[in-house]
């Protein structure tokens, strides 16, 4: 199940639906980047209430946070795109993931070099 498809399912559960002030200062992003991640397709298209407002599953948040994450890391919109509508055991990931692991080794060995040049200024 992807989490696409997992956010469509969880939007008919009778969870407690948060408004897009709520989910955006939970996750730690403004509202308009909530819209942009729904016209970009990381953010399911969310229910709205009797008075037209959006409302979200509590688990939008957490997608939120993954998506900050992996933009932290370096991904890039359209590759946490392909990661979120990707099944579970998709072999699309593999070389995404391949390549992330090895740029991030490479980080890895940069900034242990860095820290063993500032260690030795330490008395």
């Amino acid at each position: 199940m992807t989490l696409r498809h997992e956010m469509r399912e969880h939007a008919t559960s009778p969870a407690r639906r948060l408004r897009s002030g709520e989910v955006a200062s939970a996750a730690g992003v403004n509202v308009q980047t909530l819209r942009y991640y729904e016209r970009r397709g990381l953010l399911a298209q969310p229910g709205r209430n009797a008075a037209g407002h959006r409302q979200y599953p509590p688990h939008t948040i957490t997608l939120l946070r993954m998506i900050r994450s992996a933009q932290r890391l370096g991904l890039s919109l359209d590759e946490i795109a392909g990661i979120i509508t990707a099944a579970p055991d998709s072999d699309s990931i593999s070389p995404l993931a391949r390549r992330r692991v090895a740029e991030i080794d490479a980080e890895i060995a940069q900034l242990t070099a860095i820290r063993e040049v500032l260690a030795g200024y330490i008395r």
